[in-house]
């Protein structure tokens, strides 16, 4: 009988254990790899979905107006943007940030609506984790918010002490802009900002994203991850919260969202709307789903965005 215990405590303990190291590393397999995505490598699909922005796009590659611009961060990574002046001499400057997975030239279409249409300056930054910008791992709009502050920075020198500038991101740029908008130290340059289907905080964001993608119930793993977040990368899926940035934000702010978000669910976009004191306006699209409000409507995208940014920019 006692050997016949023995050995029943022995499996259940190598049981636990067993366990105890897929939920480990499991969460920590899930914390890495979807802080580490793969990079984009073309932009075919771009062309296809903005037919109307193809000729643009080769014409600023072809008349050299398109320019590559490194500049270092705070730990020494090389950190990449592309960049081109307006049509003709202006202060007014779009500072274009693009979301999850992307890179800068995952923007171009937004480049072209400021760019070719209403005759900004354009800074499209690689952020972090993502085309030619060293750091390996993103952070969801967090760790960006000081790299994108420098980007401003940047844009300032570039197209002059006199620059005016709007902060445009799609989803994870989104949730970048909010979070850049709620500093302190934002620059006296920004003058408005425009957050396309961003998130109330990637604690939110990933917990929705876990519910709908997987069939492993989120305790404990989804809190292992955020423990592994804290260990790895020095911050928690909490603290980046586009939700209470916007709460401290003075700079007026348009927010877009299609209320067939199958990414980011639309009741976020009224949560961040109520949050928002000061200036601000609200679009809601019937029908859209996750950063599809341009190609559902370029003109009218349009048309809504530069109403707003010349409110303030002009």
């Amino acid at each position: 009988m006692k050997k016949s215990r023995k050995r029943i405590i022995v499996t259940a303990a190598v049981i636990v254990g067993l366990l105890l190291a897929a939920l480990v590393g499991g969460s920590g397999y899930f914390c890495y790899r979807t802080l580490n995505p793969d990079r984009m490598n073309d932009i075919h699909w771009l062309e296809e979905q903005y037919p109307h922005v193809v000729g643009w796009i080769d014409s600023i590659r072809q008349n050299d107006r398109l320019h590559d611009i490194y500049r270092p961060n705070a730990r020494g990574e090389q950190l990449h943007a592309l960049w081109l002046r307006a049509p003709q001499p202006t202060p007014r400057t779009a500072v274009l940030l693009h979301g999850y997975e992307g890179a800068a030239e995952a923007m171009f279409m937004i480049g072209y609506l400021y760019n070719h249409d209403l005759g900004y300056n354009v800074l499209m930054p690689d952020l972090r984790g993502h085309g030619k910008s060293q750091p390996r791992a993103v952070s969801m709009g967090w760790t960006e918010r000081g790299e994108v502050l420098d980007w401003i920075r940047t844009a300032d020198s570039l197209f002059g002490p006199k620059a005016r500038v709007v902060v445009h991101g799609i989803s994870m740029g989104a949730a970048a802009t909010m979070i850049v908008c709620g500093e302190e130290s934002l620059p006296a340059s920004v003058r408005c900002a425009v957050e396309d289907c961003g998130y109330t905080s990637t604690y939110d964001i990933f917990h929705d994203a876990w519910g709908k993608q997987s069939r492993i119930p989120r305790f404990p793993l989804f809190q292992l991850s955020d423990l592994w977040c804290r260990i790895l990368y020095g911050w928690s899926f909490r603290e980046a919260s586009p939700l209470e940035a916007v709460g401290r934000s003075r700079v007026p702010m348009m927010f877009i969202h299609g209320d067939r978000d199958s990414v980011v669910p639309v009741e976020m976009v009224y949560r961040l709307y109520e949050a928002k004191s000061g200036e601000k306006v609200l679009w809601v699209l019937p029908g859209v789903d996750h950063g599809a409000a341009y190609l559902e409507d370029p003109k009218e995208y349009t048309r809504r965005v530069g109403e707003f940014v010349g409110r303030w920019i002009d």
